[in-house]
């Protein structure tokens, strides 16, 4: 399937065709939304803040999450990998690398609206580019590990997009799960639902509360849950005893996070709203430029 148009084992050319638009659906709305969201980082001045910057950060990671789910629906829909092993290294590496800075930049968040929240003192500048760097750089050492034989990519089932091998479920793989897990995944879910635990018990009754304080660790949760759950059954178990259509449904549920997240944290937020319509509005332009 890497190379030829031979349709993969287990699925047919309507199959192929339909997760080829499932993924260009999550992919360009996920893109879209999150563009706006850094466009307007970029233009509107009010929201060049410390808390924001995370929101940001998050923006860019799912961006990336948005970008690699394209290119996986441009090859499902040409029925084929065209751009070879390296490509596939890339392409899996990319994918590992926003995927997990996604759900860093999310623990982030939680932690800064709890700073703010809770302890009622702006986070510093400091703070917030400390917390992005260190989200992007352990994003990045992370994915890299299996580049340099910790873990190994390669291609999904449908064989048209790449991510971390789970077919072998050995001693390598394993070690490499749970090592990455704890600290990428187990960890941020922790961070994310105390933070917004103490946050409900703090200021839950004042109605001082402005943000959701579920839906971010739902989104967690349901959006890589799944593939948490697949790659544990792998260690247990002899994946292939899945059949080849199950084992792309986690892969199709967390495309939808980027999209999410946008609806979550920028069309949720109303001064991050007003900032996205202040660019999407010519007369806003306009007086800009008169001003």
């Amino acid at each position: 399937m890497a190379e030829t148009s031979a349709l993969p084992t287990g699925f047919g050319e309507l199959e192929v065709l339909a997760v080829g638009m499932v993924l260009l659906v999550e992919a360009l709305s996920g893109l879209s939304l999150n563009t706006l969201t850094i466009f307007s980082f970029c233009k509107t001045p009010e929201l060049r803040t410390p808390c924001h910057l995370l929101v940001l950060s998050l923006a860019l990671a799912d961006s990336g999450i948005s970008l690699n789910a394209l290119v996986a629906a441009t090859s499902s829909l040409l029925r084929r990998w065209p751009y070879g092993s390296d490509g596939c290294q890339a392409h899996g590496f990319q994918g590992f690398v926003t995927a997990l800075a996604s759900i860093c930049s999310s623990a982030a968040i939680a932690w800064g609206r709890y700073h703010h929240y809770c302890t009622r003192s702006q986070l510093a500048w400091n703070s917030a580019i400390s917390l992005v760097l260190f989200v992007w750089l352990s994003s990045a050492f992370w994915a890299a590990l299996p580049l340099l034989g910790w873990g190994h990519y390669d291609y999904e089932p449908l064989g048209t997009c790449c991510t971390l091998d789970y077919s072998k479920g050995d001693r390598n793989f394993t070690s490499f799960l749970f090592t990455m897990s704890f600290f990428n995944f187990a960890m941020p879910l922790f961070i994310t639902i105390t933070s917004y635990s103490l946050m409900e018990q703090k200021l839950g009754k004042s109605g001082h509360l402005q943000v959701n304080t579920t839906l971010p660790a739902r989104t967690l949760l349901l959006g890589w849950g799944p593939y948490a759950i697949l790659y544990l059954y792998a260690v247990i178990a002899d994946v292939t005893s899945i059949s080849p259509k199950l084992q792309m449904v986690p892969a199709l549920i967390a495309k939808t996070v980027p999209t999410i997240n946008a609806i979550n944290y920028a069309l949720g937020n109303e001064m991050v709203c007003r900032g996205i319509w202040q660019c999407l509005s010519p007369q806003k332009s306009e007086k800009d430029r008169t001003k």
